[in-house]
């Protein structure tokens, strides 16, 4: 999903981004291979190359190491000309890139889900107390579960992410976001919430293309997490996503840091692989250490200020971070 123009689009019209691709192929050519990035033009951070933007992973479309090697030769003489800070590549796998000059920004896990099994047997490989137990308890409390993209529904998943990023001591990303999102994206994304007795507790949003579901976000009321209504979405999503012949459920990136996240992923049965975003910087005067201090500043100071002034942060301060 994160190459489809709906992708690409949505990180144009919300944060200004530029999207760009590089190519092997001759301009009256058809397009058979592709780099694709966003440009970052930050008076805070600097600009840069990113490949993509809130991206879990985004990898080059290539049939060789020479197509790679080419396109990595040029765009590193480009950015040596000072008109980018970095670029940064976030390949989920590196068969056909060689990362020569690229050092490694970030590691992460990425999790995903197959759900080629039968249904039945899918439940039987989660985790027996921590994820069976929770979606049955969820079922007996009598948690309702709701799926659409109505405005009403956007509204209801973004006052949850907005408790759920406080907990986390975080801003939340700008509502306009997930309105861009949900437009362009049309029936494929979907935003399920979890109620119980007219409250709602839990909600994530998905995005389905081609074979594979991606569970982008997820938001919750931590005062009810007993009653298990994330664990309700999670299964109503794999039935569905199984249903309509998806064969993966992309689980996203993971921080090594946070064992419990990886945990919560890996009782329902997903599998993870090591994620690394790789990063060329020509000069020693990157911007990189700018960027980092924005968002941990944005990070300690979330959790102490009030709720809109908050939301206002996640507007400012999400654009100079991508």
């Amino acid at each position: 999903m994160f190459h489809t123009p709906q992708w690409l689009d949505a990180l144009r019209c919300t944060y200004g981004y530029q999207p760009v691709a590089f190519t092997t192929c001759a301009p009256a050519a058809e397009l058979r291979n592709a780099v694709v990035f966003c440009e970052i033009q930050s008076w805070l951070t600097g600009s840069r190359l990113v490949s993509l933007p809130f991206s879990d992973h985004c990898d080059p479309l290539l049939d060789d190491r020479d197509e790679f090697a080419s396109i990595r030769s040029y765009l590193q003489e480009q950015c040596s000309s000072a008109r980018w800070q970095y670029i940064e590549l976030r390949p989920s796998e590196d068969d056909l890139c060689d990362r020569s000059g690229f050092d490694v920004a970030d590691e992460f896990l990425l999790h995903a889900l197959d759900l080629r099994p039968e249904i039945d047997e899918l439940f039987h490989r989660f985790h027996k107390s921590s994820t069976q137990r929770k979606v049955l308890r969820s079922q007996r409390e009598g948690v309702d579960y709701q799926v659409g993209r109505s405005a009403d529904m956007l509204r209801e998943f973004y006052r949850l992410l907005v408790l759920t990023r406080r907990r986390h001591g975080l801003p939340p990303q700008p509502f306009a976001w997930f309105e861009n999102l949900a437009e362009r994206f049309g029936d494929a994304l979907r935003v399920r919430i979890a109620t119980h007795g007219g409250h709602r507790i839990a909600a994530m949003v998905t995005v389905q293309h081609g074979s594979t579901l991606t569970y982008k976000y997820g938001a919750s009321d931590a005062a009810w997490h007993r009653l298990g209504g994330v664990h309700l979405l999670f299964w109503n999503a794999i039935q569905e996503a199984h249903a309509d012949g998806c064969v993966k459920l992309d689980l996203g990136r993971t921080d090594l840091a946070d064992r419990g996240l990886a945990t919560f992923k890996e009782r329902w049965g997903a599998t993870a692989v090591p994620l690394q975003y790789w990063r060329f910087r020509p000069t020693s005067r990157s911007r990189t250490a700018t960027r980092d201090w924005v968002a941990r500043c944005g990070a300690r100071t979330a959790g102490h200020v009030p709720e809109r002034l908050r939301v206002a942060a996640g507007r400012v301060l999400y654009k100079h971070l991508g």
